[in-house]
């Protein structure tokens, strides 16, 4: 994957644009067409490498954007059914992380600052 070509596709095909978030740097590339987004993070390198012609495709994980009050409930609901998660302050935002079933990693993430200071308008 080249992060870069991605991120020109999100750009110039579904007419996304690009955001620069200056806490977090280069990655993740984050596009925004109002307050819908794509996040990409790059895959991590030091997983095998997988056959461009396969039909299955390695991806580092899926993120959810949820309300404060969806972030709250789920990691109750957690913590109810013993389910083990990783929680990330990135500054912008509050993540859990958990595996699913399948091995992948899924992201419940839930804006931390106000909404107006965050988003173009």
């Amino acid at each position: 994957m080249d992060i870069e070509i991605s991120g020109q596709w999100y750009e110039n095909v579904p007419g996304l644009e690009r955001y620069q978030l200056d806490k977090w740097r280069d990655y993740p590339l984050f596009l925004l067409a109002g307050v819908t987004s794509v996040a990409i993070f790059p895959a991590d390198t030091r997983a095998p490498a997988t056959d461009k012609s396969h039909k299955y495709v390695s991806i580092d994980h899926f993120a959810f954007i949820v309300s404060v009050k969806e972030f709250a409930n789920a990691r109750k609901r957690y913590k109810e059914l013993g389910i083990s998660y990783e929680f990330k302050d990135h500054f912008y935002f509050h993540s859990i992380y958990t595996l699913e079933p399948d091995g992948h990693i899924v992201q419940l993430t839930t804006l931390v600052v106000n909404t107006n200071d965050f988003y173009k308008n």
